[in-house]
């Protein structure tokens, strides 16, 4: 397989969505969501999705929006602060609602409530376009994706990895899921702090304080470690994403084939540079750069790699103060244990290796060994 070939069919995806988009009669922020979906539906290794992900995205998308839409209208006389800290805690309680499998989409709930809310004056007319963008920039990712996947490639379902999210038959039943997120102090701080960060966002003067939200709702985790990661891939995603934007637009302004190129050209740079991990970040942080904002001006793009800073640092100000838990010292703790460990110590220590590691590489020590 052509190692631009990816980079190529992503680049295609976005510029073929935006003008689906345009000729629907879709304009602004719909044809920004619906192009940026379209370049991260398709995965760089042209393995398939499961099915299900698409009618559950798109239910969430609805759910969260509509949620968001509801309130903004209903409370179009209270200050936007309130509104907005009102539809974040609700995402969050939401987010215990979720069963396990789709638990890892509880960011995607948490940013389709406050989308509405961003332009000022939610409508129900918007949020039918943004959906229909949504599902149109599913369609044509996957469709370009299965167009281009190479002939020696062998089709995966991709159902694998949805169900290695949560073990078969462990899922609690809802109530229980609810009371334990409801008893953890890492989901009221998470949730405490969604509310609150629109307010110390235009507190501190940030020009987007929108980005302390998604810093809070998408970095934040219960381990320093998964924090550090999480913002680590977020500035270093967003560092390459910025780029191909102010070289496209300074170079052919803004159109559909711009779009193509902003989207490809971010896709081919995070390739050449060996940072496949960040290409998720890299992408969604071209689109919304390039695609949903209209003509970039000259601090356009320097003042949202500042706040996605701030937002940065927020949540590692938050995981690091209050109720930190780190899994480097739950780590070591396990696996300097002499006798043998249960199948449940066995499994946490597993899924605490990568959080362990990137807890030592900040702090500066070596990274702990897997147990034998």
């Amino acid at each position: 397989m052509q190692p631009l070939l990816p980079a190529l069919v992503i680049g295609l995806a976005a510029a073929l969505c935006s003008a689906v988009c345009s000729g629907v009669g879709l304009q602004g922020d719909a044809i920004a969501y619906g192009s940026v979906i379209a370049a991260l539906v398709v995965r760089p290794d042209f393995s398939r999705w499961p099915l299900a992900i698409y009618p559950v995205l798109l239910a969430l998308a609805a759910i969260g929006m509509g949620i968001g839409v509801a309130i903004g209208r209903g409370l179009a006389a209270v200050p936007q602060v309130f509104v907005f800290g009102l539809v974040a805690a609700l995402m969050q309680l939401l987010s215990l609602t979720l069963p396990g499998k789709l638990r890892p989409l509880s960011g995607v709930l948490a940013v389709a409530g406050v989308l509405p809310l961003l332009g000022g004056n939610p409508s129900w007319s918007s949020w039918g376009e943004q959906l229909l963008a949504l599902a149109i920039g599913l369609a044509v990712g996957t469709m370009l994706q299965l167009a281009f996947t190479p002939a020696q490639l062998p089709a995966a379902d991709g159902a694998g990895e949805a169900e290695a999210l949560e073990p078969p038959g462990t899922e609690p039943p809802l109530g229980t899921r609810v009371v334990r997120g409801l008893r953890s102090p890492y989901f009221w701080r998470k949730l405490v702090f969604a509310s609150l960060a629109l307010a110390i966002g235009e507190g501190v003067g940030a020009v987007t304080p929108k980005y302390l939200y998604f810093g809070i709702v998408l970095l934040l985790n219960e381990s320093v470690g998964a924090t550090l990661a999480r913002v680590r891939d977020r500035m270093v995603g967003v560092s390459l994403g910025i780029l191909m934007p102010l070289l496209v637009f300074n170079s052919f302004g803004i159109s559909q084939l711009a779009t193509g190129l902003v989207m490809g050209g971010t896709a081919a740079l995070v390739v050449a540079l060996n940072g496949g991990s960040y290409l998720r970040t890299a992408l969604i942080s071209s689109g919304v750069a390039f695609i949903g904002y209209g003509p970039l001006v000259a601090w356009y793009i320097p003042n949202r790699w500042i706040d996605y800073l701030m937002g940065c640092g927020l949540a590692l100000a938050v995981g690091v103060l209050l109720f930190p838990h780190s899994a480097l010292k739950r780590y070591n703790q396990l696996s300097s244990r002499p006798d043998p460990l249960s199948l449940e110590d066995q499994q946490e220590l597993g899924r605490l290796l990568e959080e362990a590691s990137e807890e030592a590489r900040w702090l500066g020590l070596p990274a702990p060994l897997p147990r034998r």
